[in-house]
């Protein structure tokens, strides 16, 4: 979907938006021309440092532009992430930046349907949602069974909820690119 060009953007402007709240630069790039970036996506910005998780925010669906997108949810991913305290200037170049463009929801009727190693999963439900993206499994080397388990755990959800009728499972798929 994207262009090798084009990833770099975004990473550079991830990049940027967190060093313009940290004031080391005193403005944002402007927007390239390519229409890509005024394209609406669901999108998550992760931040690892030396190698652990250290902040992922993002939007489900495709609230704003993609400029817009990732300006936001960098800031977001390195500021108010409450796992995590704020990014400090001190660890700024340690931090490593990846995104992940979602594909459109589908909702699935079978869990067979879940691909590992394509496919990220939201979980919805009367009393609570959860989302783990497709890198996830694999990073963790997770069967379907352990990744849908993974992810009612991360929605607050006991397991059995997975039985309930309530529940909507969706699967969806992501280009991933990093620093």
């Amino acid at each position: 979907m994207l262009s090798l060009e084009a990833k770099k953007f975004c990473l550079d402007l991830a990049r940027a938006s967190i060093a313009l709240k940290l004031k080391l630069i005193d403005q944002m790039p402007e927007c390239p021309p390519e229409a890509i970036f005024k394209e609406s996506f669901g999108l998550f910005v992760t931040l690892h440092k030396n190698g652990n998780l250290r902040g992922c925010i993002g939007y489900i669906q495709p609230y704003k532009d993609l400029y817009t997108s990732i300006i936001e949810l960098a800031a977001a991913a390195a500021f108010r992430d409450n796992r995590f305290p704020r990014v400090t200037i001190e660890e700024f170049e340690q931090l490593h930046i990846e995104m992940s463009i979602l594909s459109p929801l589908y909702e699935i009727n079978n869990i067979e349907e879940i691909k590992i190693g394509r496919d990220g999963i939201y979980l919805q439900h009367p009393y609570s949602s959860g989302l783990l993206l497709p890198q996830v499994a694999t990073e963790h080397n997770w069967d379907r069974e352990t990744f849908l388990n993974e992810t009612c755990r991360k929605a607050g959800l006991p397991t059995s909820f997975l039985k309930d009728k309530l529940i909507k499972i969706y699967r969806f798929e992501a280009e991933i690119f990093a620093e």
